[in-house]
């Protein structure tokens, strides 16, 4: 089985060909193509290879799906006794991938 791990958007992913992903937001157009050249470990036929910090030569290459907004997560502040509330909320930006090739060096 062939898998990448990659690092993008300060997270790390375990990725396999034709796997959908969902990373924070990234500044390309759907239907474009976004190459990862941040990738951490490489495993295939041939063995795991593990980089220091990165593997050189290796690369991860994504098609963009869609960019959507995560789950509403709700921030509630109140301080007892003194009549004092807060509510907010926040979804964050995502782009949806689907992997295409994973390039071992």
């Amino acid at each position: 089985m062939t898998y990448a791990v990659i690092r993008t958007g300060g997270k790390q992913y375990r990725v396999t060909p034709n796997a959908v992903l969902v990373v924070e937001k990234l500044e390309a157009e759907p239907g474009q193509t976004v190459t990862f050249q941040d990738v951490l470990a490489v495993a295939g036929e041939a063995g795991l290879t593990i980089g220091a910090p990165i593997v050189a030569g290796a690369s991860v290459t994504a098609t963009v799906i869609e960019h959507s907004r995560g789950d509403k997560v709700i921030i509630f502040k109140k301080r007892r006794r003194q009549n004092s509330r807060r509510k907010n909320g926040h979804r964050q930006p995502q782009t949806v991938l689907r992997i295409s090739a994973i390039a071992a060096a």
